[in-house]
């Protein structure tokens, strides 16, 4: 049944010249611009239980991650890393750097600042409050300035379609690599209109950038816990730089994704580990469809970084404006049923088609939990069975903490 237009919203086009993007929002899918935020209850958390990054809270697994990687994809990440480290190197003291010259007060950076991001391949640009509230213990003294930024790379749409897979995975951390680059190129021109530039790295990340991108009108929170934004949905990788550049916020827009994912609930069904909610609840301020990451991390890890989720997305598929004209001409999701959105296969497994998924046994879901170091602790006590431990041990088990805690990868994958 075809749905009454509330709104149109409008979009660059993909590439500077490209014709605009014009996103039908249906009357029924309107709810507020942006996503639904309790800001006492972020004040809250980010106060009294401020969050940590996930290389840091859940290195555990992060160390198991490598030993489910096949040789080659494995040595492929080692080189990816080598690439990837001086970026990220740069990217750590980029805050540092004073400008080239004095600000101009006659130029206003904004405008500025998004035509060179365009420029270097960005597809979206927004400005925002940079929110501490949000920032991660560890980089609370790092992050340094009070506006934000918000860029968003497109990933390779072909290899994406092919997740999960080794091939999807070389698109995905390519991206990064790439992405890194510019990003860079863009701090140093931002300092040569005379402000600072801090570079948030994807492998060192500061914060969860998603709240600030929604607030930046970049798109909104989606049912799989990623960013759906206009031409590829949940596609695209983000980066931020925070700088003192006077720049004009954005304003958050409502596409029409707070209701329409309810309505989907392709990627809730489809996930083979049942690991996204299929009613949303309010957690720490937001309200969203929580993951469950103790179902997710042991499918990522074992089935190439999975992403199940993203490719059966109908908005990362066709694209946001196909499926809302879709969904205005309809009343239907786009793609929804067609084993073109909905098939996926897993190594091992075969292929699995709409209605269908894969069985995994509880002991699938039993990998290391938390950091490292306090795994490492558990496991030991779980050697020692309850008897005291003898000097020697005592002995082997405080190497075992410091080489785990010299050489785990916190900053990776």
């Amino acid at each position: 049944m075809p749905k009454e237009i509330s709104h149109f919203v409008r979009r660059p086009g993909n590439k500077p010249g490209d014709p605009e993007l014009v996103i039908p929002v249906a009357k029924d899918l309107v709810t507020q611009p942006g996503n639904p935020v309790r800001d006492a209850d972020v004040s809250f958390y980010g106060r009294e239980e401020p969050l940590e990054a996930h290389f840091v809270e859940n290195s555990a697994d992060r160390e198991w991650l490598w030993s489910q990687y096949t040789p080659e994809f494995a040595q492929w990440r080692i080189e990816h890393e080598k690439r990837d480290q001086p970026l990220v190197d740069e990217a750590a003291a980029s805050g540092e750097i004073v400008p080239y010259v004095k600000p101009d007060s006659k130029l206003e950076p904004t405008e500025l600042i998004r035509q060179k991001a365009r420029e270097l391949g960005f597809v979206e640009v927004g400005f925002t409050k940079y929110d501490r509230r949000y920032t991660y213990a560890s980089k609370r003294k790092w992050a340094k300035f009070p506006h934000a930024i918000c860029l968003a790379y497109e990933q390779e749409y072909e290899r994406t379609q092919k997740i999960p897979s080794e091939e999807a995975e070389h698109a995905h951390f390519g991206t990064y690599t790439v992405e890194g680059k510019v990003t860079l190129e863009l701090a140093r021109y931002i300092r040569s209109l005379g402000y600072y530039a801090q570079v948030h790295s994807h492998s060192d990340s500061s914060a969860p950038y998603i709240p600030m991108f929604v607030a930046a009108g970049l798109g909104q929170l989606g049912a799989n816990g990623q960013l759906l934004m206009p031409h590829f949905g949940s596609r695209g990788r983000l980066m931020l730089i925070t700088t003192d550049a006077p720049v004009r916020y954005d304003e958050p827009i409502d596409y029409g994704f707070n209701r329409f994912c309810d309505i989907c609930q392709v990627c809730v069904d489809r996930c083979p580990s049942n690991a996204l909610a299929r009613d949303k609840v309010w957690w720490r301020g937001a309200l969203k469809n929580k993951v469950n990451y103790g179902r997710c991390r042991p499918v990522m890890g074992r089935y190439d970084g999975c992403s199940i989720c993203m490719k059966v997305c109908p908005v990362q598929k066709f694209g946001m404006q196909p499926v809302m004209e879709h969904y205005v001409d309809t009343g239907e999701v786009l793609g929804k049923g067609t084993d073109d959105l909905e098939g996926y296969d897993l190594k091992g497994k075969g292929h699995f088609g709409p209605g269908k998924k894969p069985h995994f046994t509880p002991d699938f879901f039993e990998i290391p939990r938390g950091r490292f170091e306090n795994w490492l602790f558990e496991q030991f006590k779980e050697r020692l069975s309850g008897r005291t431990p003898t000097p020697e041990e005592l002995r082997l088990f405080a190497n075992e903490v410091r080489e785990a805690l010299d050489t785990r990868r916190e900053a990776t994958g």
